[in-house]
């Protein structure tokens, strides 16, 4: 009974469907490799081993990740604000096709601000004047990007 749990269980983490090059579902054991179990599939001999677990991402942080870089900040300003790797942010840039707006003559500042600063920034009649401004949730708190024209 405890055998049969244990490689239900096993099946169950090591789960395969197909052959990820040609879908097929006719596939054989083909040795071990780095501890894990390898394949081959008869339909177009293709090797392949279990897709591991990997870390996922939130889909949150990819769409706010891509909506400040379309903001124009650099990926290393997103990666100090998101925590997420800029390489996995240029990565999702790639993947999604995202591009910006060519030769602005403005450029972003960002603050990041609690409910109560968020307000009392608002309060400030000065603040309200000039170029756009956009507020952004960011977990608990806002991002408040504003954009500036560039100097000549």
């Amino acid at each position: 009974m405890l055998l049969n749990y244990y490689i239900y269980a096993k099946l169950l983490y090591m789960k395969i469907n197909l052959c990820p090059n040609c879908g097929s579902d006719a596939y054989i054991k083909s040795g071990i490799v780095n501890n894990r179990q390898r394949y081959k599939c008869k339909s177009c001999g293709y090797f392949f081993t279990v897709n591991k677990l990997g870390k996922k991402i939130d889909d949150y942080y990819v769409n706010k990740a891509l909506q400040l870089y379309l903001e124009g900040l650099t990926y290393r300003e997103i990666e100090r604000i998101l925590g997420i790797s800029h390489v996995s942010i240029m990565n999702w840039v790639k993947k999604y096709n995202v591009k910006r707006p060519y030769k602005t003559d403005y450029h972003p500042t960002y603050k990041i601000l609690n409910a109560q600063e968020l307000a009392k920034y608002f309060s400030d009649a000065a603040n309200l004047t000039g170029a756009g401004v956009l507020v952004t949730e960011l977990g608990d708190k806002f991002m408040l990007i504003k954009w500036e024209r560039f100097k000549d």
